[in-house]
This record gives structure tokens, sequence and C-alpha cells, in this order.
């Protein structure tokens, strides 16, 4: 019997490690992709066998690194759900927003996400699978960090495309929004400034910032059978954020939240 084969990109940082554990759940090989194949191989280690969870090199923003990467996770079995979970945001403001980092932004949060669907496209026809892409509040809203906002809400607008294209070939594809997600980013944020978690809590009706662990029960959810008749849509995992008043909006924009 061919085996269900999940892959997730970005899957060394604390979100990718998350999904990734949380797919194992579901299905047979999980194929951690990250551009840092030291990273990548340590995240997968740690996860459990080598058989199940695999670790490859790969540049999300290359086409030519995308279509090897296809065919390692081809190789591996019958890819049933890609996961775009790889990205990362430069600027704070538009000011300081240079020409290169908006192209690098966009290549990184919304291309990589394309390039990366199509890859796998006929894979996904014929497992009837699921796209599930990693936006962001940044992407519904305005919070800072305006290239990478721009790609997010790219990606959203990317995710309804696949949907209603491809949802004839049984194909679904989803979005999820985080808010502030308590990564090592966000932890080394903290070491510099202790109270960098309540200051940013009061902010979020549930009093709290988003775990890795929020986001991949998400994943789960949506990539899994529960989910059959859900495609096109947004999911905010944020603690309420988004449903919160509309001049956070304003204050986020003077601040680093991403």
């Amino acid at each position: 019997m061919t085996k269900s084969v999940a892959i997730v990109t970005g899957a060394a940082g604390d979100i990718g490690r998350a999904i990734a554990a949380r797919l194992a759940d579901d299905y047979d090989v999980v194929l951690l992709v990250d551009i840092d194949l030291a990273a990548a191989e340590k995240a997968a280690s740690a996860l459990g066998p080598a058989d199940r969870f695999v670790a490859l090199a790969c540049d999300v923003t290359d086409a030519a690194s995308v279509a090897e990467m296809a065919s390692r996770a081809a190789a591996l079995g019958t890819v049933a759900t890609l996961v775009n979970n790889a990205g990362a945001a430069r600027a704070v403001s538009l000011h300081d927003t240079t020409p290169e980092i908006w192209r690098m932004d966009n290549a990184l949060n919304l291309e990589a996400a394309f390039l990366c669907f199509r890859a796998v496209e006929d894979m996904l026809k014929a497992s009837r699978g699921s796209v599930i892409n990693i936006a962001s509040v940044n992407g519904m809203n305005v919070f800072g960090h305006p290239a990478y906002s721009a790609a997010k809400a790219g990606l959203l607008h990317l995710t309804k495309l696949i949907a209603v294209e491809y949802g004839k070939f049984g194909i679904r594809s989803n979005a999820i929004a985080p808010g502030t997600v308590r990564t090592q980013a966000w932890e080394a944020r903290a070491a510099a400034n202790p109270n960098v978690f309540e200051e940013a809590r009061r902010w979020y009706p549930l009093q709290r910032v988003v775990d890795p662990k929020d986001v991949a029960n998400a994943v789960g959810f949506l990539a899994g059978p529960l989910a059959s008749a859900i495609t096109g849509v947004c999911l905010p995992v944020d603690c309420g954020l988004t449903a919160g008043q509309a001049e956070l909006a304003r204050t986020f924009s003077q601040s680093e939240h991403y």
C-alpha cells in the first residue's frame, strides 16, 4: 500500500515543527522542507523515526529547487497535503521598506506558495488532497511589516483561487491566519524585555498569545475529513485579535507585531 505524504515548508521553525508533529497523527510520512538542512534534520530527528520524518533542503523561492522537492515527495508515496508555512518579515514600516525587501518578502511569503502548489498540483489531483497556506492576521488588517503583510494578503487570495479553480479535482484549499505566536523569536524579545508577552496579551480577548500547537491543531483539522466541505476560507488562529476594535490596527502599525 502506498504511503500517504504531507509536505510542510519552513519545517525547521517552531510552527513548522509543531505542524509536522501534528500531521504525523494522520499521515505515514511527513516531509520537513527547509532552506536550512541541518535545522530540518535536527527537527526531524527530534520528532521521530527517519522513515516517518524526512528532512529535505529546499529554497522555496527557486522553481528548480521546488521541482526537486516535489520529485522527492513523489518518491516517498502519495502526496495528500501541502502546508505552505515558510515565511518571514523584514521592514516594520513602509518608509523603511526598500524595493529589495519588497521583492524578497513577496518571493518568500507569496510566490513560494504558488511555486510549491504548482509543483505538486498533479499529485494533489490524484489524491484529491488539500493545500493549507499559513498566512497571518497581517494579511487581514494593518499591523505593520507592509511587504510581508501585502504578500500575506495575496496569499489569502491565492488560497481562494486554488479553491475555486481546483475544487472540481477534489482539491481543498484553505488558509490559517495566526496572530502573535510564542516562537523562539518572541522568546528572544522576552529575554530583552521580560514584559513583552504581558504587553502583547492585552490586545487579545483570550488574554494570551498563540502557541505553535494551536496553529498545528488548526492545520490538522483543515487537512482532515472533518473539514471535507470546507474550502476557500481563512481561519484566524489569533486568540480573538481580529475580533477586537478597529483602532488596534493603528496601534499595531507602530509596533513590531507579526
